[in-house]
C-alpha cells in the first residue's frame, strides 16, 4: 500500500519537475540567440534583473538533478512493487496446513463399514483369453 502512495507522490514530483525543466530551458538565452530570441531574448534580464542567467543555469542544474533522481526512484519503486505483488501471490497460493496432529487411522463409528466393491461406473477387469497356438481372433485369412 505504501509503495503505491510513494509511486504516485514521486510521479507527481517527476511531472512537475519535467514541466518546469522544459520552461526554464526555453527561457534561457542560448549563445547563438536561437530559440531564446523568439521569446524576447533579453526579456528575462529586464524583468528579473541582470543576474538571471546565473539563476536559470542553477535552476536547470537543480531541476535536472531532481528529474534524474526521481526517475531512478520511480524505477526502484516499480521494481519493488512487483516483488511485493509476487510475495503476496505466493502467500495466497500456498496450500493450507490444517493441523500438525497426526490423523487417526481408525474408521469413524458414525460411518458403517462396507465391503470393498468396485464402483458402479468403473468397468470390471477382464481376464485374458488363451487362444490355441497359432490362432488369433479376427486374424486375416
Amino acid at each position: 500500500m505504501w509503495i503505491n502512495i510513494s509511486i504516485y507522490a514521486v510521479l507527481t514530483l517527476h511531472v512537475i519537475c519535467s514541466i518546469l525543466l522544459i520552461l526554464i530551458v526555453l527561457m534561457q538565452r542560448p549563445r547563438s540567440e536561437g530559440l531564446g530570441a523568439a521569446f524576447g531574448g533579453g526579456m528575462t534580464d529586464s524583468v528579473f534583473g541582470a543576474g538571471t542567467t546565473d539563476v536559470l543555469t542553477k535552476g536547470t542544474i537543480w531541476l535536472g538533478s531532481t528529474f534524474f533522481a526521481a526517475t531512478l526512484l520511480l524505477a526502484f519503486l516499480y521494481s519493488h512493487r512487483g516483488s511485493v505483488d509476487k510475495r503476496i501471490k505466493d502467500e495466497l497460493l500456498k496450500p493450507e496446513v490444517t493441523s500438525s496432529a497426526p490423523a487417526s487411522t481408525a474408521p469413524s463409528p458414525a460411518v458403517p463399514a462396507t465391503t470393498s466393491a468396485p464402483a458402479a461406473n468403473t468397468p470390471a477387469p477382464v481376464a485374458p483369453v488363451n487362444h490355441p497356438a497359432g490362432t488369433k481372433p479376427n486374424a486375416p485369412k
